[in-house]
């Protein structure tokens, strides 16, 4: 009987995906401890596996390996695979899928609702009301403030057209910039020290690699705005969050929104006495809507693989 490890926790909410596997008749083990399993929690689980279908779990060579030789395919149940050994995986003839486009929307919009929420301080707001404090915190409006936005792939793309719904003035840094996509919505590319500089809003869209991990520490922190308030939902590593406590505890900066973090799920209990940041477990892509579409792309892709066919969004 063919075997699929599920760690994709949201993976279980899409009853269609689940179909897909079980027509196929496979055997399918559940992630048991209800968050990303680290390397050796997946090495105790991954031997005799055909197939992985994960999230943000450490999927290391060593894992990749102990699935040997029966491990065909790791499906990855969202669209950034860093977590993933991927040249690993191919030297071991493993194939790697994942869910290009899927997530691109749901994901701009939380960036817009923490964005949304810092800057109206809705989260501390809705706090004191539950302690039975009627207390008005004084926010900022959005209209005529500069969003900058490092990283114009679908996601940054789709957050500059809300923020430009929002009459915000748009700035960007790219390495490659798309300057067909700037043009229609009046956006203008700077160099990422200048957009550090002029923005009123960061927010993150880049991947984490070895240019990217840390780009946002105690130098970048200090290049911004003291009013300025920093988003993250891309990845935790590209901000040094030693150095980010420190700015929002010092009014360095003025607050941040964050759903990634270099470490999750988060335990520096330093964030949760901030007033000024607002927190959420890595959901950007946690909507019924896109839950649905990425578990029944990736389980199609599994099924394909594991029947001996290509597979429609494969990591090359």
């Amino acid at each position: 009987m063919i075997k699929v490890l599920v760690t994709a926790r949201s993976f279980a909410l899409c009853e269609e995906a689940k179909t897909i596997l079980e027509s196929q008749g496979y055997s399918i083990t559940w992630n048991p401890v209800g968050r990303p399993l680290k390397e050796q929690e997946l090495l105790a689980l991954i031997p005799g596996m055909d197939a992985l279908i994960t999230g943000t779990d450490e999927v290391s060579e060593k894992v990749i390996a102990a699935g040997l030789p029966s491990l065909k395919v790791i499906g990855k149940y969202g669209v950034g695979y860093d977590n993933i050994d991927v040249a690993a995986a191919k030297r071991h003839g493993v194939q790697v899928t994942f869910t290009p486009g899927v997530l691109t929307k749901a994901v701009a919009e939380l960036a817009m609702g923490l964005l949304l929420s810092a800057a109206r301080n809705i989260a501390a707001m809705d706090g004191l009301v539950r302690q039975g404090k009627w207390e008005r915190i004084t926010g900022t409006e959005l209209a005529d403030k500069t969003i900058g936005i490092v990283g114009t792939g679908n996601i940054g793309r789709e957050v500059a057209k809300r923020a430009a719904a929002f009459d915000m003035n748009v700035i960007a840094y790219d390495l490659w910039p798309n300057h067909d996509f700037a043009a229609q919505y009046g956006i203008k590319y700077v160099p990422l020290d200048e957009l550090l500089a002029k923005a009123d809003f960061i927010s993150l869209h880049t991947p984490s690699t070895p240019e990217t991990i840390g780009m946002i520490n105690l130098k970048s922190l200090q290049g911004m705005k003291n009013t300025a308030v920093l988003i993250n939902t891309a990845r935790g590593d590209l901000i040094v969050e030693e150095d980010l406590i420190k700015a929002l505890q010092k009014g360095v900066i003025a607050g941040a929104g964050l759903d990634t973090f270099a470490l999750e799920p988060l335990k520096d209990e330093r964030f949760f006495s901030l007033r000024n940041v607002v927190l959420s477990p890595h959901a950007g892509s946690n909507t019924r809507e896109t839950v649905a579409r990425m578990s029944v792309m990736v389980a199609s892709d599994v099924v394909a693989v594991l029947t001996g066919n290509l597979p429609h969004y494969p990591v090359k």
